[in-house]
């Protein structure tokens, strides 16, 4: 469930036009939180305006870190299509 706030943040903070925008979540349930940042100026996949991100993910006392790409769906509402753990090149 924890994955789930994250996404409704990746989904909110992807309105923003603002390059530096970023927001946090919680999930009061577990205590999970952390902050989802777009990484990425919006670019076009098969049509749809998307944009990528990055995720901080904070448990019992450890961070780690996510990726994914966001797209913007029918009537305009942003939806997560990948998330996954993030690998440093």
């Amino acid at each position: 469930s924890d994955l789930a706030y994250a996404k409704v943040a990746a989904a909110e903070v992807m309105k923003s036009d603002r390059e530096d925008a970023s927001l946090p979540w919680e999930n009061p349930a577990s205590g999970a939180r952390g902050t989802v940042t777009p990484i990425a100026s919006a670019y076009q996949v098969e049509g749809a305006l998307c944009r990528d991100f990055v995720a901080s993910y904070v448990a019992e006392g450890a961070e780690s870190w996510m990726q994914g790409e966001a797209c913007r769906a029918a009537k305009g509402r942003w939806e997560v299509r990948n998330l996954k753990a993030w690998r440093r090149s």
